[in-house]
């Protein structure tokens, strides 16, 4: 038999000094120290040590003791000790505490009677419990309920001991009858349990006719008649499931929160009708709404979750309730809402959501929330998702959050302009005013990919004159006026916009020169008029507007040539719309000025940095584009790069397709399966919502519903051996990873023909592995087997290492015996599966993570997507980059991969590798996270599988 369960707390090993001080003070008459001896030989005996001489002292000086803390530690020291011998038979100083325990039983004192009839259900001998039978019945008609209460449990325990039938044959009926008469909750509920458990038909009887009163129960036995419910319905002959679904939607109007949210958990186990669902899913929206816990919360939304996989029909009239949760301030409910919601989004309700989303993205401006950016960034994506699923509501929306282009929150931004370039391709009714829009909010972006994403659209989609004029105008009015610095007399230079007063040492080296202003018209000027002539801008409003030429000063000259490349389209598209061809030589001279104006800044030692060389390349390329531009090239630069955003857009809603497609559930039916007719049914006495589970039940069994394929090949995988077949004592183990839990099932057989006793599984971990189970010693008869489980906590995802040895006495040899496990190693793969993630997202924590392993690449595999494949298989991981990107055969490949740890740890793999002269591959992998742990242990597995083997 398993011993109970005891809590583990660190304690001195003893000695035979201590035990002596503990015998002293047992024999002594101070009740304190009586206490505190009994205390010290309590976690004495929890930490191992057996103390075998000191019953005899327990038993005469400590049982005959009043005191009630002292009878506590009696009894937890009585529960502790070993009352059974190495042949399985009772102690015979065990029934010295026999008399004890009846005294104990009939004593005047209710607490006295209440712990002994508690420490009972923990025994487990019969030769003990026997002769305390009729006191312990005589206990059920005690006036006090705590007494009642505690003799109901002991019954129910010694009920269900192997033969506890024999000690109290007629338990169910006695209990039955106590259940009739009681009048207090927890007593009523122990002995519901114990019909549950030992005569399930009376405790049916007895829900059924009680049924009308249910509501009236206290929440105890409500949620003991659920979890009966449950029970019942499991088995294959459900004939009153009618009734019992009744009982349950009685209950749902209880006033307990837990009561009601383990009947809608029961209500959908049970019923798959849609009233039946749709009751549920209205009870976890209440649940939602009215509870504060954070964590409550989470739980909750995984439970409506759950019903969307299978029930999204019904789900969807709840969207707007599930939507009220985003009133939470914690992220994370805030994002399981969304994520939710989107999922349930049709043409009916998705104005709905949208306008709800709206409100919420206007409450983030006002600054109240707590962490608003993070909030608003999730708002932008949601809206985001709706509007590339139904385009007809991009435009109540893109106007709105066209205003949050100049975020401070970078990564908000970002989203939003990448929602204004989906949106300006899809929907071509809105391009018109998006552009304008776009136009009179430039200024306010202070990001640099926001800004390049930005004019990237100006570029692509200003068409018509006004438009093009306007973007050319907007551009130019960031980047103010040129050239970027000069140079005064004593040699120092200076940015030309800042504000100086009109000193003789602010003349340039040239102090009058020609100049070409704003409109593309020469002038003469000099520098000392230049800088009086804007007195009255102020640095601060000179800072709001030209958000171009900061970011350009600051060194960011990808910007910069961003710029020159938006410039240059436009150029090209003002010269197809503009009928005046000295109107376009203007614009093009005024681009040509702003682009060596950027390439003489990038060339100077005003900056410490220089220019980059691809940046330098492609400004340059844009001033001889312009000097001399060809039709084939005005094709590519006006046609193609549209062209290939709009397959890529394309390509990326195709493969979103094919993830859920993927995602479907696939179940088919044998063709052998009975099938039901509906319509021939009789259908006398049954309710609408017995008739709605029976269809679809039908369509259940129809569609392959109900089976389910069991992987016996992945068990099989899944065994282990730990001994040899010639060790006196094999092993093997059964593993099963489940997030944070590994159970070891080990079957151990005794191959001697010699009795083994206290045979022990010794167990140790290395990695963040840990034990659970304090191990216990066994007896084992010749040739037999006993199966012992063993639970070990992970804490993260690293590969772990279990070992350990079996350790047994046999009657012939004195010395203990040990057999040495072979170990167990953990696999990594069990704790990660495959995820997406946004490309933005994924470079974002690919800058962030501090933790990186780089393998080189080996292996024997020659094709690079052969490869790609074969590391993809391997670590369980998710391609993120598009099979488009990696069409074609020029002997590179990049591609990234993505996946994510049932502990919540992201896993970033970038593959780069090359075709050699001589066939192989070379390159390298190289994994980032945020843990040592996962990069380390998937570092190990890609050096172990990339070879090609299995």
């Amino acid at each position: 038999m398993d011993k109970p369960c005891t809590l583990l707390v660190h304690f001195d090993k003893g000695s035979a000094a201590m035990a002596n001080e503990i015998k002293a003070d047992l024999e002594g008459s101070d009740v304190a120290a009586k206490v505190e001896a009994m205390k010290r030989a309590v976690m004495l005996l929890l930490n191992g040590e057996t103390l075998p001489q000191l019953f005899i002292t327990v038993v005469r000086y400590v049982l005959p003791s009043e005191d009630h803390t002292i009878q506590k530690l009696l009894l937890l020291y009585l529960e502790i000790i070993d009352k059974r011998d190495a042949a399985g038979r009772v102690l015979p100083e065990m029934i010295l505490i026999c008399q004890n325990l009846r005294n104990n039983l009939q004593h005047p004192n209710e607490y006295i009677r209440g712990v002994t009839l508690r420490f009972l259900c923990r025994l487990s001998e019969p030769e003990v419990l026997e002769p305390l039978v009729p006191s312990i019945l005589e206990n059920l008609e005690h006036r006090h309920h705590f007494i009642r209460r505690h003799a109901l449990s002991a019954i129910s325990a010694i009920y269900r001991l192997p033969h506890g039938d024999q000690l109290i044959p007629d338990a169910p009926e006695l209990v039955e009858r106590a259940l009739a008469s009681e009048q207090d909750a927890s007593a009523r509920r122990n002995a519901f349990l114990m019909l549950c458990l030992c005569g399930q038909e009376r405790a049916v009887a007895y829900l059924f006719s009680n049924a009308e009163r249910v509501t009236e129960w206290p929440d105890l036995l409500q949620m003991a008649a659920v979890d009966l419910i449950r029970k019942v319905c499991r088995s294959p002959n459900r004939a009153d499931k009618g009734r019992y679904i009744k009982i349950i939607i009685s209950l749902l109007s209880s006033p307990s929160t837990a009561v009601v949210y383990e009947c809608a958990g029961a209500l959908v186990s049970l019923s798959s009708a849609p009233t039946a669902v749709r009751a549920a899913a209205n009870t976890y929206c209440q649940l939602l709404s009215s509870q504060s816990d954070n964590n409550v919360r989470l739980i909750l939304l995984d439970r409506l979750n759950e019903l969307r996989t299978s029930h999204r029909d019904v789900m969807v009239d709840v969207v707007m309730d599930v939507l009220r949760a985003l009133a939470s301030p914690n992220l994370d409910v805030k994002r399981k809402v969304l994520d939710l919601v989107l999922d349930l989004l049709t043409p009916r309700n998705v104005e709905e959501v949208v306008l709800y989303l709206k409100k919420e993205v206007v409450k983030t401006q006002s600054g109240e929330l707590e962490k608003g950016g993070e909030y608003r960034q999730m708002l932008v994506q949601a809206i985001h998702a709706c509007a590339v699923e139904f385009p007809e509501v991009a435009g109540s929306v893109v106007h709105l959050l066209m205003d949050f282009l100049g975020d401070t929150n970078v990564a908000a931004a970002v989203d939003v302009v990448l929602f204004v370039r989906e949106i300006i391709e899809t929907n071509p009714k809105l391009r018109v005013s998006m552009i304008q829009r776009l136009i009179d909010t430039f200024y306010q972006i202070r990001a640099s990919r926001v800004c390049s994403i930005a004019l990237w659209i100006l570029g692509e989609y200003s068409l018509s004159l006004s438009e093009v004029e306007s973007a050319i105008a907007t551009i130019k009015q960031c980047l103010g006026d040129l050239p970027f610095f000069t140079v005064s007399e004593e040699g120092e230079t200076t940015d030309s916009t800042k504000p100086t007063q009109p000193m003789v040492n602010s003349v340039t080296v040239s102090s009058r020169r020609p100049v070409v202003l704003a409109d593309g018209t020469y002038a003469t000027q000099s520098a000392a008029t230049e800088a009086i002539s804007t007195p009255s801008v102020t640095p601060g409003s000179l800072a709001s507007t030209l958000n171009l030429r900061s970011l350009i000063l600051s060194g960011d000259f990808f910007l910069a040539a961003v710029v020159a490349c938006t410039l240059t389209k436009l150029i090209l598209r003002l010269e197809e719309v503009q009928p005046s061809k000295v109107e376009a030589n203007k614009a093009c001279t005024g681009a040509l000025l702003v682009m060596t104006s950027i390439l003489q800044l990038g060339l100077s030692s005003y900056l410490p940095q220089p220019i980059d060389n691809d940046s330098y390349d492609r400004i340059v390329l844009c001033v001889r584009l312009l000097c001399n531009t060809g039709d084939d090239v005005r094709k590519i630069w006006l046609q193609s790069c549209r062209q290939s955003f709009a397959k890529m857009l394309a390509e990326k809603q195709f493969r979103e397709t094919e993830e859920m497609k993927a995602k479907a559930q696939i179940s088919h039916a044998q063709p052998d399966d009975l099938i039901d007719f509906y319509h021939l049914k009789s259908r006398r006495g049954m309710t609408q919502l017995e008739l709605e589970d029976e269809v679809q039940d039908d369509l259940k069994a129809a569609t392959g519903g109900f089976t389910k394929e069991t992987d016996d090949a992945n068990r099989l995988n899944r065994i282990l051996q730990l001994t040899g077949f010639s060790d006196p004592v094999y092993a093997e183990a059964f593993v099963t990873v489940h997030h944070y839990d590994i159970v070891l099932d080990v079957t151990v057989i005794n191959r001697t023909k010699e009795t083994l006793q206290n045979l022990c599984l010794e167990l140790a971990t290395m990695g963040d592995l840990k034990l659970v189970d304090r191990p216990q010693n066994y007896t084992l008869a010749p040739e037999s087997s006993k199966q012992i489980r063993a639970n070990i906590k992970v804490s993260s995802t690293e590969t772990g290492v279990i070992f350990g040895n079996i350790v047994y006495e046999t009657s012939n040899v004195m010395e203990r015996s040990v057999v040495v496990l072979n170990d167990i190693h953990i696999d990594i793969m069990d704790y990660i599966s495959p995820a997406t993630c946004a490309d933005v997202t994924f470079r974002n924590m690919w800058a962030e993570f501090e933790w990186e392993n780089k393998v080189a690449v080996n292996t024997v595999i020659q094709d690079e997507k052969e490869f790609l494949n074969h590391v993809i298989k391997s670590t369980n991981m998710k391609c993120l980059t598009p099979p488009s990107a990696l069409d074609g055969e020029c002997g590179f490949l990049a591609a990234n991969l993505y996946a994510k740890s049932v502990f919540g740890e992201d896993a970033l793999v970038n593959i780069s590798i090359e075709k050699q002269a001589d066939g192989k591959l070379s390159g390298y992998i190289r994994i980032r996270s945020k843990t040592q742990g996962i990069a380390l242990s998937l570092g190990d597995k890609i050096t172990l599988k990339q070879k090609g083997g299995s």
